[in-house]
């Protein structure tokens, strides 16, 4: 796990440039950093380094191939490098080291870019080919992984981990994209796959290769992705004969090859458990591996409290269990470098305290950690999954709660525009052939998973210099789920039923695990509602007068919100649409101040007004 960045064309980057991408990375790699520079061809890589697999200096990177032809930089984990090196020893490659990371160069050297299609893991890589002098970039199906691409005026392509590498560059202009704007007020992040919140930086989207020779600079053209992987030939589910049994019996056999492949380092490995199904069942089979440590996460003074339900699983399994604690003072001291850390537009609570959480983890020596998440995606488990399996009318009944935002900006330009859900909607019930159910796993997976879930993952563990792992988003895993009927996920009103069927078949969990319904809610709204000190602060920054509240036109109708005393969240529904609003300004504001202040806060149209009726 590792930041990258790179450059093609001329002029690269300076070194005082260089130094500053680097060190702005340095959280995603403290342990090591490296620079290749091909002056002539106008090209170049960066390296952090976390040190994971094979601690030695034969890890360091960017990493060549024995005559220096080809030259690897690289964010991720190969699980299956082992037996792909094996393979690659048989037809005479000879390696140099223990990494997963050399793998991927003899691959390269032997199928090109078919080595994509052997490769099980998580990643994001640059690959700098000068037999053919051609840059490629290629990214891991799930999108687990970021990679991050701009195109300076003077036609050089540079491309980065994180968003914020880009900021010291010279050339570059940090200014907001409206659509993008305008998603992250509905969404609370930008679910497009290639746009971000900066106007000229793009992402790479999931399952993507991107492929540059230096002729295409020379002549102005900018080749655009094309996809190597496509997740949603796979996302209806077949309709076999196969029994649940069987799917059951294949989903643990798989499950359990690519825990014990999840488990292989040469650092400490951890398991964040919050005694629900996905984790619990992570750390089932990891215990049949071996001895496992196991973590859980407890909200002070509050309702919210895994602790309980993490110390019964591990009572069961056997684990080496700890426990940790996350208390108001931490979330207020962590919202602005949580600001910072997370990148893009981001608006989930939970990022902060999932950031705190990965740092004790490293306080506490672990610096691999297995998660839960992906499986919810993956198995049908949120609730729009059910409402799209059932009764409900049409694609977009699910998606009724996020409608109701529309209503406080319906009339103004922003609403005259189709409503970025309903346009988003159309297009993948297009795909799906209107097939409700079909359309929420696309969305889900194509949009909800990478630029949202994914995304808070990986911010918030490289935060804190600690490498994360989603065996539920295993590709081989993540199949296994895509090709389930959906009535074997969902029935008699339970989610992810065959992954539930799996655990009590094979006595991985007590049945009242197995059963436990996902738990929700959101202690940032109660302690923001709380504290009159922290309603204070989001006042201030909400209502800046240069800040973006301004900028949009929402400053007036936030200022009546606040002097209305309308923060309160009233139950039992809990967050109420417009404390929605409030919160996602909030994050935008905070995001601008790091993003855009350095260079001025650009003027935007007053697009926008918001009424309280």
């Amino acid at each position: 796990m590792c930041g990258i960045a790179g450059w093609l064309g001329l002029p690269g980057l300076t070194d005082a440039e260089q130094g500053v991408v680097q060190r702005t990375l340095a959280h995603r790699g403290p342990d090591d950093q490296g620079r290749w520079v091909n002056p002539e061809a106008g090209a170049g890589l960066l390296h952090r380094r976390l040190s994971i697999i094979d601690l030695s200096p034969s890890g360091h990177q960017p990493m060549t191939n024995e005559d220096g032809s080809v030259v690897l930089c690289f964010n991720g984990e190969i699980y299956n490098f082992g037996d792909l090196r094996l393979e690659l020893e048989a037809k005479g490659h000879v390696f140099r080291s223990r990494t997963d990371s050399e793998v991927l160069i003899h691959g390269w050297e032997e199928w090109g870019e078919g080595v994509l299609q052997r490769v099980r893991g998580m990643f994001a890589f640059a690959i700098w080919d000068g037999r053919m002098k051609t840059l490629t970039l290629a990214r891991d199906p799930m999108g687990i992984k970021p990679l991050f691409l701009w195109w300076s005026k003077s036609g050089r392509l540079v491309f980065a981990s994180e968003v914020k590498a880009f900021l010291g560059l010279t050339e570059f202009d940090a200014r907001p994209d409206l659509r993008s704007l305008r998603q992250f007020l509905e969404f609370s992040f930008v679910p497009d796959t290639e746009r971000t919140s900066l106007a000229d930086v793009r992402k790479l989207p999931p399952g993507h290769i991107l492929t540059v020779h230096a002729s295409h600079l020379a002549s102005g053209e900018r080749p655009r992705s094309r996809a190597w992987f496509e997740a949603p030939r796979v996302v209806r589910g077949d309709t076999g004969t196969e029994s649940l049994d069987a799917r059951a019996d294949r989903l643990f056999e798989t499950l359990s090859e690519v825990v014990r492949q999840h488990l292989v380092a040469d650092v400490p490995v951890g398991l964040l458990l919050s005694g629900g199904l996905d984790s619990s069942v992570i750390a089932a089979l990891a215990r049949r591996s071996g001895p496992v440590r196991t973590i859980s996460m407890g909200f002070a003074d509050s309702g919210l409290d895994e602790r309980p339900f993490g110390r019964a699983v591990s009572q069961f399994l056997g684990t080496e269990h700890e426990e940790v604690v996350i208390r108001p003072e931490e979330i207020s001291a962590g919202l602005e470098e949580s600001s910072w850390y997370v990148d893009d537009l981001f608006g989930d609570w939970g990022v902060i305290s999932t950031m705190l959480l990965y740092r004790k983890c490293r306080e506490a020596g672990v610096k691999v950690v297995l998660v839960g998440e992906g499986s919810d995606e993956v198995f049908g488990g949120y609730p729009d999954f059910v409402s799209a399996g059932g009764p409900e009318a049409g694609s977009l009944g699910p998606f009724r709660r996020g409608l109701r935002l529309y209503r406080w900006f319906s009339g103004r330009r922003w609403g005259r525009e189709l409503l970025p859900l309903v346009r988003l909607v159309k297009e993948l019930d297009s795909e799906s052939g209107e097939d409700a159910f079909a359309t929420v796993r696309l969305f889900e997976t194509r949009h909800q998973l990478p630029s949202n879930y994914n995304m808070k993952v990986d911010r918030a563990s490289m935060a804190a210099s600690v490498e994360a792992r989603v065996p539920f988003l295993d590709q081989r895993v993540a199949e296994e789920g895509f090709r389930t009927p959906r009535e074997m996920l969902l029935r008699d009103g339970t989610n992810k039923y065959l992954l539930r069927h799996m655990a009590e078949r094979h006595g991985l969990l007590p049945p009242e695990t197995a059963r436990r319904p996902k738990q929700g809610g959101s202690i940032a709204a109660t302690w923001m509602e709380d504290s009159p000190s922290f309603r204070a602060y989001a006042r201030d920054v909400i209502l800046d007068p240069a800040g973006m509240t301004a900028n949009l036109g929402l400053r007036k109708a936030m200022a009546d919100y606040f002097d209305r005393n309308r923060l309160g969240y009233p139950p039992p529904s809990g967050l109420s649409i417009f404390s929605g609003v409030a919160w996602r300004l909030l994050m935008l504001n905070l995001w601008a101040r790091k993003y855009l202040a350095p260079r001025g806060t650009p003027a935007l149209r007053q697009e926008a007004t918001l009424s309280v009726p």
